[in-house]
C-alpha cells in the first residue's frame, strides 16, 4: 500500500507562493496515485470557497482552480471546522466535494500508520 500523505495549507493570499505550494504538492501526489487528504485551515480556508482560488495569480505556477480539481478527483480536500466558522461559510458555500471537519478529524488523519504530515 502507498504511503498516505496529508497535506495542510494555513495561509491565503497574503503568502501566495507557500499556498500555492501547499496545493501544488498536494496535486502532484493524487496526480500520481498516493492517496492525497489536503486540509485547508486559516486564510486558505477560502479556497474552497467557489471564485476564490481563481483570484490567485501567481505567475509561472499552476493556476490554483486547476491544482485543486486535481486533489478533488483524486484525494480530497477538508476545511478547519473553527476556521470555517470563523469565516461564517458552511459546506453549501464550498466547491462541490469539500467538507467541513474538527481538528480532531485531522489529528485521526494525521495519526495513522504509514501518513505523512506536511504543513505550508
Amino acid at each position: 500500500m502507498a504511503r498516505e500523505l496529508v497535506v495542510k495549507v494555513t495561509c491565503g493570499t497574503e503568502a501566495p507562493e507557500r499556498l500555492n505550494q501547499g496545493f501544488t504538492v498536494a496535486a502532484i501526489a493524487a496526480a500520481s496515485g498516493v492517496p492525497v487528504s489536503l486540509w485547508l485551515a486559516g486564510d486558505a480556508a477560502w479556497m474552497a470557497v467557489p471564485g476564490r482560488a481563481e483570484k490567485l495569480e501567481l505567475p509561472k505556477a499552476t493556476p490554483l482552480p486547476e491544482l485543486l480539481a486535481t486533489v478533488l478527483e483524486f484525494g480530497s480536500v477538508t476545511v478547519c471546522g473553527q476556521c470555517a466558522a470563523r469565516r461564517s461559510l458552511t459546506e453549501e458555500d464550498l466547491v462541490a466535494g469539500a467538507r467541513i471537519a474538527g481538528a480532531a478529524g485531522y489529528v485521526e488523519e494525521i495519526l495513522r500508520d504509514g501518513v505523512q504530515a506536511i504543513v505550508y
